[in-house]
């Protein structure tokens, strides 16, 4: 069976029949887990395990596991600091900052693959303009260019950990206010104004960027579609122009700033059209049925590629990671991060 493009939810700490039965369906390509799918790390490697044996090739696993404010699991694994820390650090002494970009990204990786999980959506790659509230912390710089070099040190470490790296929000989220969970964002800016944006993108790509999720913000001087619905964007800029040749991820359907294409299924059609080749539905079962009931087609054989090329690489389970030298001196320096009064967030 194939990996087909939704990427949907679970209800609870184990999997229920109608889990089951989504997940069993051809439509469905990957699951995305969330705080309440977690109980405990023995509890989460069997849910893990459960969602793998349900298909072959197995369901993508993934999680939103940034750092900061966005970290689904906390208790046995380490608490990351936001990207805006890594940020401040590299605005003191650029190497140490590079250094624990890569430190991140790999302690974010082992400890995820140590229980199985393929991907997180990191990093962040959105520019801090100190306007959007959603985006904020999470923003590494305002400088393209540390962005670009923060997030590649971050990619690099996360592949050595085994796991392939997202850049998020493209083309970019972090200069509108609007919170793209609630309402569609609006950025007027025409496309010869927004290099500072696709910087960071050029640089990821160059170094083997796998995987990008492309934002619900509407570019109007560029596209009358928000960019995830946008064949300009991703057809356009993202492959053509940019070179981009892997996997293309929406932003989650569910959102209000998706609410442009219509009802969940029609955006999913739209998103598909434009060139998405993954499409998450969270918290929202009625409108997964909804889509399944609705979408049509086979799966796009370039993108039953770019999907099984996500998954994971085997890495040591946690006992032997935990015991090893490189887990413990990631650990050390991002708890110094963490504590240190001058990256503390609100400073």
């Amino acid at each position: 069976m194939t990996l087909g493009p939704l990427m949907v939810d679970v209800a609870g700490t184990e999997l229920t029949a109608d889990d089951r039965r989504i997940l069993a369906h051809p439509l469905v390509g990957a699951v995305i887990l969330f705080t309440r799918n977690y109980e405990s790390y023995a509890q989460l490697e069997r849910l893990v395990d459960e969602i793998r044996a349900v298909r072959t090739p197995p369901l993508l696993v993934t999680v939103d596991q940034e750092g900061g404010r966005v970290q689904r699991f906390r208790e046995g694994f380490t608490v990351l600091p936001p990207q805006r820390a890594i940020g401040r650090l590299y605005d003191v002494d650029a190497e140490a900052g590079r250094r624990l970009a890569w430190q991140c990204g790999w302690l974010l990786a082992a400890e995820l693959r140590a229980v199985g999980i393929d991907m997180s959506f990191a990093p962040c790659i959105d520019l801090d303009y100190g306007v959007s509230e959603v985006i904020g912390d999470r923003a590494y710089h305002r400088d393209p260019e540390v962005v670009a070099r923060l997030a590649v040190s971050c990619m690099q470490g996360m592949r050595a950990a085994g796991m392939q790296a997202t850049a998020k929000h493209f083309p970019g989220h972090g200069a509108v206010v609007a919170d793209s969970h609630k309402a569609l964002p609006v950025d007027r800016r025409p496309l010869s104004e927004l290099g500072d944006e696709l910087l960071p993108y050029r640089r990821l790509i160059a170094n083997g960027l796998t995987s990008v999720m492309v934002a619900h913000v509407l570019f109007p001087e560029v596209d009358e579609a928000p960019a995830g619905f946008s064949s300009r964007w991703i057809r356009e800029e993202l492959r053509l122009a940019l070179g981009f040749t892997g996997a293309v991820f929406s932003d989650d359907l569910s959102m209000g700033g998706a609410a442009f294409a219509g009802t969940v299924p029609e955006r999913a059609r739209r998103a598909i059209a434009a060139g998405c080749d993954l499409l998450p539905i969270c918290n929202d079962r009625d409108a997964v049925h909804a889509t399944l009931d609705e979408l049509a087609g086979e799966a796009d054989p370039l993108s039953q590629v770019r999907l099984v090329r996500l998954h994971g690489r085997p890495m040591p389970a946690r006992a032997e990671l935990h015991a090893s030298a490189r887990w413990a001196e990631c650990r050390a320096a991002v708890d110094h991060c963490r504590d240190a009064p001058n990256l503390q967030l609100n400073a």
